[in-house]
């Protein structure tokens, strides 16, 4: 039997809904890094939310559509995230502190409130998270 291979049919809807999911939930994950060294969040769960909307993005329209849109590779994400958290620990060391001590800055800053090196090291697990998920994922996709 002489078959033709099947055409896959794309959703009509699904690239429509993720280009408009993709801002707010990229905006949610940013409120729960920020939100997340003093309640319920923080980097894990926040670099997991973007890589999350970023990879409904690839499955909507294509992984070669996330990668051309992505402005940096999600190899230099990771290594900008470990370099962040590793910062993040030795700035208490120059204090005369112990490597990961928390430290913050005296003054508030609006929205944000106190800013310090618990934030810091947040920030560089949020970048992390991204930058691995991407890369495993992406890395499957396009195989």
């Amino acid at each position: 039997m002489n078959r033709k291979p099947e055409k896959l049919q794309r959703s009509l809807l699904l690239p429509v809904a993720a280009r408009y999911l993709m801002p707010l939930l990229l905006i949610f994950s940013i409120f729960l890094l920020l939100r997340g060294h003093n309640e319920i969040g923080g980097g894990f769960i926040g670099g997991l939310v973007a890589a999350s909307a970023l990879m409904l993005y690839a499955i909507a329209v294509s992984p070669a559509a996330l990668r051309s849109l992505l402005p940096f590779e999600p190899r230099s994400l990771v290594a900008v995230g470990l370099l962040t958290s590793l910062i993040s620990g030795l700035i208490p060391l120059f204090a005369g502190r112990p490597f990961l001590t928390g430290l913050w800055l005296k003054t508030e800053i609006p929205v944000l409130g106190k800013i310090g090196t618990p934030l810091l090291f947040d920030l560089g697990v949020y970048l992390l998270v991204v930058g691995i998920v991407l890369w495993i994922l992406l890395t499957l996709a396009e195989d």
